[in-house]
């Protein structure tokens, strides 16, 4: 189904993406979970459309996460425990603090235009997407919060944004 949901294969469990940021947060995996597939055809536009159709979940109390990596180019990944961040994966990442503190989901959208670096930061969309459903749910009152920013291996970005 596109920009669908889909379920794991029987034994198979939640893709990395999922499972890495939920056991951190729920250790005791007790909480329903239901994890959406990107359909990779799609536009950025339309993944950010899709994600303001879930809006009514969160005024039933359900908490969506897009997880992924603002910045992840694994094609020159430095995998030393202490990889210097390269600059451009820097500024990359910084660019788009600053567009989440500023409202400014346009700019967001068109990374691949308005972003410095950006097919540097993101050679392949799968790893930015997530944060485009994110911000698609971002209510007029509330602000973008980052409640975590560092770097692993020079090209991977590990921030973390919370709306409301």
């Amino acid at each position: 189904m596109t920009g669908g949901v889909v379920q794991p294969a029987p034994g198979r469990g939640l893709d990395h993406a999922a499972w890495m940021v939920l056991r951190s947060m729920y250790p005791a995996a007790d909480i329903p979970t239901l994890e959406m597939s990107l359909d990779m055809t799609l536009s950025e536009r339309r993944h950010h459309e899709l994600g303001a159709r879930l809006a009514p979940l969160r005024d039933e109390g359900v908490l969506v996460i897009g997880s992924g990596n603002i910045v992840h180019n694994l094609h020159i990944i430095d995998w030393s425990e202490d990889a210097p961040t390269a600059d451009w994966a820097r500024e990359f990442d910084a660019w788009v603090r600053d567009a989440l503190a500023e409202r400014r989901h346009e700019d967001l959208i068109d990374y691949l235009e308005r972003g410095p670096r950006a097919r540097m930061a993101a050679p392949t969309a799968d790893h930015y997407l997530p944060l485009l459903y994110a911000v698609a749910l971002q209510r007029p009152d509330e602000t973008a919060t980052t409640v975590h920013e560092s770097f692993q291996h020079a090209t991977i970005s590990m921030r973390c944004a919370q709306f409301g």
